[in-house]
């Protein structure tokens, strides 16, 4: 889900989303001003109690003078398209131009007027000018990619088919990206991961689908829905891809392959449990622990080179802490209304059923396991090392580790923290490589499973 992305990336300053009355406009409108005026002192002078405890004078500043910038480049106020919109739930959203993107400053209010949410989220541009991130044709010595569209219960999801130059028809996977409402390109400041995959497989002579997730496309349904599931976000988009790639006569549907990337990676043995024609299963930087044990690692590890305090750090845990009691004791059919880190509490309840590892161990589908040796969010050890132990004397399975790579699958930067992110890079060649090696070397899916696609 995108808030613990937006964690990891030190980003997320959040209390309770509330239903905001026509103030809030103003309030939201009054703390940007402070903003970009410097004056932290009246800008949490609009905080309610709760936000004031976790948004001190200290951490806004911290914020917007060092995290934001270090990530996102320098703010640019006279870029044009920054205008509040307040929705349907009363949330105040203002979108925000930095030098590397778009960030989206969301405001809710409570009953009084107070700011009872405060959230910097990164969003797409806004109109008109988001038809500048609209797929469009491309081409190269790879090959070309063509706009196209993946269908989903909210509607129509952005896509690009990406061919091989020649005559198919072609293996190809379905790229499935991490938390967070990631484009088609799974774009983090200036990179594009999964462009580089996608057009990296190509030269290999490997088709791909590639997609805007549900709640990149359509953000206010996805924070609206307090029945929301990781299928939802995940799962079921997924399935729905690759059953229109395996429609597609350049496309060889017995050879058809999930490439998933973090959580995109830990659910998919899911995707594999719910396809079992697929030919196999590549997972990069792929969780092997529950989110909320990666989420406390990331918060006891980058918390402090984000500039959180130990009482922040402290609070932190204990939250996550707090959340584990809840669901050990919570009713699926019931679950707590009071969200979690802004997704709804059937969000986290159908995490906490799901095993990616034991569903893995269920599957006869070839796995490829990818791993950066200086990951910082999904770590060599404690996920990496467990899914060597879990996976071990199985003939299907392999794993690879690439020391130097970060969380993208791209070289380390210095800092330790998605800071580095920011930095233009591109994906190693040497991993989009290795998966090219591996899928051409895997042999087309039966044909009794090949049928379920």
């Amino acid at each position: 889900m995108k808030r613990l992305a937006y964690l990891a990336l030190g980003l997320l300053v959040s209390a309770p989303v509330l239903a905001a009355p026509p103030p809030c406009m103003q309030r939201s409108s009054a703390l940007l001003q402070a903003l970009k005026k410097h004056d932290y002192a009246g800008a949490v002078s609009h905080f309610d109690a709760r936000v004031h405890a976790v948004v001190t004078v200290k951490r806004l500043r911290q914020v917007w003078e060092t995290a934001l910038p270090n990530q996102f480049g320098a703010y640019d106020p006279a870029a044009v398209g920054q205008v509040a919109k307040q929705g349907p739930d009363g949330v105040v959203v203002t979108p925000l131009h930095f030098k590397h993107g778009w960030l989206h400053m969301r405001v809710a209010c409570d009953d009084a007027g107070a700011i009872s949410g405060f959230r910097f989220l990164p969003g797409k541009s806004p109109a008109p000018d988001d038809v500048e991130h609209a797929p469009k044709p491309a081409s190269g010595p790879w090959g070309s990619s063509q706009p196209t569209q993946v269908a989903s219960p909210w509607g129509p999801l952005p896509a690009l088919l990406t061919l091989p130059r020649g005559k198919g028809p072609f293996p190809a996977v379905v790229l499935v990206g991490g938390s967070g409402p990631h484009d088609r390109d799974e774009r983090i400041g200036p990179n594009r991961p999964f462009m580089d995959i996608a057009r990296g497989l190509a030269a290999h002579g490997i088709a791909s689908l590639r997609y805007d997730k549900r709640t990149y496309v359509y953000p206010v349904k996805s924070e609206q829905d307090t029945r929301l599931t990781i299928d939802d976000e995940v799962t079921d988009d997924a399935v729905t891809a690759l059953r229109q790639l395996a429609a597609n006569e350049q496309v060889d549907r017995r050879r058809i392959f999930v490439v998933g990337h973090s959580l995109g990676a830990m659910m998919a043995p899911r995707i594999g449990q719910r396809m079992p024609g697929l030919a196999g299963l590549v997972l990069l930087a792929a969780p092997a622990r529950s989110l909320l044990d990666v989420l406390a690692e990331q918060t006891r590890t980058l918390g402090p080179k984000q500039g959180l305090s130990s009482a922040q750090l402290k609070s932190a845990e204990a939250g996550i802490d707090h959340e584990r009691r809840l669901l050990e004791k919570a009713d699926p059919a019931h679950p707590p209304k009071k969200p979690f880190m802004g997704a709804p509490q059937s969000y986290w309840l159908s995490l906490d059923g799901y095993h990616q590892v034991a569903v893995a161990r269920s599957l006869h589908m070839p796995l490829l396991i990818v791993q950066g040796g200086a990951d910082v969010q999904v770590s060599p050890t404690q996920d990496f090392a467990r899914w060597k132990t879990a996976m071990a004397g199985r003939a299907h399975v392999r794993f690879r580790r690439f020391d130097g790579l970060s969380h993208l699958f791209m070289p380390a930067g210095k800092t330790g923290n998605a800071a580095d992110y920011m930095r233009p890079a591109h994906v190693a060649p040497g991993v989009i490589d290795a998966i090219a090696d591996w899928i051409k070397t895997q042999p087309p899916a039966p044909k009794r499973a090949g049928r379920a696609l």
